[in-house]
């Protein structure tokens, strides 16, 4: 008798959706980046002064960047 074999394919995970992500948020990321020097730069000529970030303004920019990522890490709860 004659026997059909049939590999059995393991139950692997598709990670496509990683990459995907990755690729996303990148590009994302990269637009939020743009947009907001835009914005900085045309604040910066409608004052007619150079761009200047202190250091308490880099400070407060990092916090805020930190608490978006906070935000952003409760969403897969």
């Amino acid at each position: 008798m004659e026997e059909n074999l049939v590999p059995v394919q393991e139950n692997i995970p598709n990670e496509s959706w990683k990459t995907t992500a990755l690729l996303t948020g990148g590009i994302l990321g990269a637009l939020v980046g743009v947009g907001a020097a835009f914005l900085l730069i045309k604040r910066a000529e409608q004052k007619g002064a150079p761009l200047t970030i202190t250091p308490n303004k880099g400070v407060q920019l990092g916090v805020m960047i930190a608490g978006l990522l906070r935000s952003i890490l409760s969403l897969g709860d």
